[in-house]
């Protein structure tokens, strides 16, 4: 019988979000918090620019895009709660169903002020600052929006990942803001900024529906390949949505 001697160059089995010490997970704590704050901090800045500058412009996009970085202020401030506590995934669930409502109302609001300016015709005006701030969104938030998904799937926590999310959204929030804007600037399409904004409640609530189930893809990356664990619900980069982890869909 031949014995084959383990490859000492192989990568050592990921662990996994219950295989963390008790230290690790106070390292990756504080990082989630780290992230959030930061989060926050521009969020509030980027909320009142475009809040401004929306309501000057008559923009519907616009504002709307600054009423999602106050959902996102408050999504890094749920954040920051739930890891202020000694066992923070204790509060898990009441803090993704905080999120998902805060989802909801972005939803409807952008939703009622689109409809009601295709109805009336009432187009916003050209907004320079509008495009600066989308355009500066669209170079800042892909990057933080990796770490804190990073760090969310290494710890497990279902929030943090949806914090992600919110933070991936305004990416997409941006360019979709940033289109409508320069269509209505350089081609006279003001109708362009409500229909940017339907665009913008829709994102918004199907993040807010997969928040309130909980569908957040959040366990560490298994040794196992993901091919192998595709289909056993499992998210398409091989982790197991949130609350189950490999070995439980297994069984």
């Amino acid at each position: 019988m031949t014995v084959v001697d383990p490859d000492p160059h192989a990568a050592a089995p990921a662990l996994t979000a219950d295989q963390l010490s008790a230290r690790d997970r106070a390292r990756l704590g504080r990082r989630a918090q780290l992230l959030a704050g930061a989060s926050v901090s521009y969020n509030a800045i980027e909320a009142v620019v475009a809040i401004a500058a929306g309501a000057a412009a008559s923009s519907i996009a616009l504002v709307g895009f600054g009423l999602d970085s106050l959902v996102e202020m408050s999504s890094g401030l749920i954040i920051l709660w739930q890891f202020r506590h000694r066992l923070p995934e204790t509060r898990e669930r009441v803090a993704l169903r905080a999120i998902a409502v805060s989802f909801f109302a972005l939803a409807a609001y952008v939703t009622f002020e689109s409809v009601r300016s295709l109805l009336t015709g009432e187009g916003g005006e050209v907004s320079q600052v509008g495009m600066l701030i989308a355009a500066l969104s669209l170079l800042i938030m892909p990057a933080l929006s990796w770490a804190q998904r990073r760090t969310g799937r290494q710890l497990g926590s279902a929030t943090v990942v949806a914090d992600s999310k919110q933070t991936l959204l305004c990416t997409y929030l941006s360019a979709v803001l940033l289109v409508g804007l320069l269509l209505n600037a350089t081609l006279g399409w003001w109708w362009a900024d409500p229909l940017a904004g339907l665009v913008i409640a829709a994102l918004a609530l199907r993040e807010g529906v997969e928040a309130w189930r909980g569908q957040a893809c959040t366990c560490i990356p298994s040794p196992v390949a993901p091919e192998a664990v595709m289909g056993a619900g499992t998210c398409d980069d091989g982790c197991s949505p949130s609350g189950t982890t490999h070995m439980e869909g297994s069984r």
